[in-house]
């Protein structure tokens, strides 16, 4: 029992270290975004329940890489009909850090990052409209770590989709809200191997 709270200690100690290291090198991100706001370019508005399960590694400080998977179901607005939309494909995420580019840290518990995602998607329509093609997006976002592994997050993404179908390319502009969970693999192996 002594052995079981003696190795719960130093775990807590050691991921307390990494607070100020959820974006470092060999770390994890997973999360999702879990409401999405659109604004129609050539598609009309609306309001979405969508659903971006994403994970990501650090494959450099600042530098996140990984994949992500879309569902979602919208009814754009009067009179259009219900669509569901899917996609996956890889995602990339590069954090600001404080004082980079004249971008200072808001409330010294956040950063700005600027994300972009590419792969395989698309939608379908009630009425039969569908694309299905290429999946691609860009926007800047903003983590505000609510404790320190856990990011409360605001992204607005320019989205497309361009393929096959009975139209060429959808695009539109999102705001989206979620969260991400930073684990901190390799100092958590280091403890674990530690306590051994």
């Amino acid at each position: 029992m002594k052995k079981l709270i003696f190795t719960g200690i130093l775990a807590i100690a050691g991921l307390a270290t990494t607070a100020n290291a959820q974006i470092q090198k060999g770390n994890w991100m997973v999360g999702s975004s879990l409401l999405s706001s659109n604004f129609g370019l050539n598609t009309g508005a609306g309001y979405d329940i969508k659903l971006q399960p994403r994970a990501a590694y650090f494959i450099e400080d600042n530098v996140a890489v990984g994949g992500y998977v879309t569902l979602g179901f919208s009814k754009p607005g009067a009179g259009q009909s219900t669509q569901f939309d899917y996609g996956v494909g890889a995602l990339g995420r590069y954090f600001i850090s404080p004082g980079e580019k004249g971008v200072d840290n808001l409330l010294n518990h956040g950063r700005w990052f600027l994300e972009g995602n590419l792969g395989v998607g698309g939608f379908n329509v009630e009425n039969g409209i569908s694309t299905t093609g290429l999946d691609f997006g860009v926007g800047p976002g903003y983590s505000y770590f609510i404790t320190p592994n856990i990011g409360v997050e605001g992204l607005v993404k320019y989205n497309g989709v361009t393929g096959f179908g009975n139209e060429g390319l959808t695009s539109r502009i999102s705001f989206n809200v979620g969260f991400s969970i930073y684990l901190p693999s390799s100092k958590a192996k280091q403890v674990a191997n530690d306590v051994r």
